[in-house]
């Protein structure tokens, strides 16, 4: 499973080179241990024996998890700032 999900990444080609972007360097591993089967995969497949594969650690913005009422609230006044107002006019508390 976790050479499916490594896999499924995002990969990047230039030239003969393939770049697989990782979420953190736990992954580093798991892609050194699949790369001869992946390599000889790929040459055969594309009959071009000079393809390289590299690695490449890309940091995946986090997203803060609304919990409460007020977090969900503020994440979607942010997408849309009307619902401030609406609230406003309303008076109503997204706590209750």
């Amino acid at each position: 499973m976790a050479e499916f999900h490594l896999l499924s990444r995002q990969v990047d080609i230039k030239g003969s080179v393939v770049t697989v972007a990782l979420a953190n360097s736990v992954e580093e591993p798991l892609l050194q241990a699949i790369l001869p089967e992946l390599l000889t995969y790929l040459r055969d497949r594309l009959s071009n024996a000079t393809i390289k594969v590299e690695s490449i650690l890309h940091k995946e913005e986090s997203r803060k998890i609304a919990y409460t009422n007020k977090d969900k609230f503020d994440l979607l006044a942010q997408k849309n700032p009307l619902l401030i107002e609406l609230k406003d006019r309303l008076g109503l508390d997204p706590d209750f």
